[in-house]
């Protein structure tokens, strides 16, 4: 959801030539032709903006030229011109305004939009766009109003508290830009219409209830009648709902406290 402010704020210019990229529509189809994500196709035509998550112009003052509304996320970019005359997009923290200065560097001042290594950043500071590995570029904390607070740092791990209530340890040798992601009203969006769901590329959704025997386990029987057995199943026979689908990821040890579900 864009505010009327927002909407005077973000640049009406087209988006940067170098920096965009057109995505070939899929429908939700692998590279054998076979569906592999149901309830996928459609949509308005979208054009990537590439977006520099590993920000590696270090020690580089750069300059906010315009924010711009980026359609294939809810935050909003900005367009930065380093000194060297080069130009990025990075994703836009909130309160960043056209014409502020930011820099990527290990002493940089804790101020918003600025990029340090998480062994300088106190704690208290809320950062986004975090390294998982050092040095491969930021993974954590990148959607529309998130962002993780700095707890704590011990033997070389910083421990954050991530938008999930988890609480984990990641390495201080990473980098992390200090904010919040901007557009933080998106959790208050309401979807008014079906036809704004398939502008997005999502296709209806159809209850497995409503399906053939052969289609679904909930499927068959006269009339609304129950899925007949103990447990909802996947169209796939696997237990849904209340079942834990999370693998055992490496990251998993450095996990302090996990989320409450």
């Amino acid at each position: 959801m864009v505010t009327k402010t927002e909407k005077k704020i973000l640049s009406k210019e087209e988006p940067e030539k170098r920096l965009i990229l057109r995505i070939k529509k899929t429908g939700g189809r692998g590279r054998n032709g076979r569906v592999t994500i149901r309830f996928r196709g459609g949509g308005s035509r979208k054009i990537y903006r590439i977006v520099d998550f590993g920000q590696e112009k270090i020690n580089m003052p750069g300059k906010v030229l315009r924010l711009e509304y980026d359609p294939n996320r809810f935050s909003f970019l900005a367009l930065v011109e380093y000194q060297d005359r080069d130009r990025r997009y990075i994703l836009a923290p909130d309160g960043l305004n056209i014409g502020d200065e930011i820099i990527i560097s290990e002493n940089a001042p804790v101020k918003i939009g600025n990029r340090l290594k998480l062994k300088n950043i106190p704690e208290g500071t809320m950062v986004y766009n975090i390294e998982l590995e050092p040095n491969r570029g930021g993974k954590l904390a990148r959607s529309a109003g998130n962002s993780a607070l700095v707890l704590a740092h011990e033997a070389g791990y910083c421990h954050l508290k991530m938008p999930s209530g988890e609480i984990r340890k990641v390495r201080e040798e990473g980098w992390a830009s200090v904010g919040v992601v901007s557009n933080p009203e998106h959790k208050f969006e309401i979807i008014k219409k079906a036809g704004s769901v398939r502008l997005k590329g999502r296709r209806p959704h159809v209850r497995g209830a409503a399906m053939n025997p052969c289609d679904h386990p909930h499927g068959g029987g006269e009339g609304r009648t129950p899925i007949g057995l103990k447990y909802p199943k996947t169209p796939w026979g696997k237990p849904a709902r209340g079942v834990k689908t999370r693998k055992k990821k490496w990251t998993d040890k450095n996990i302090i406290k996990r989320r409450k579900i």
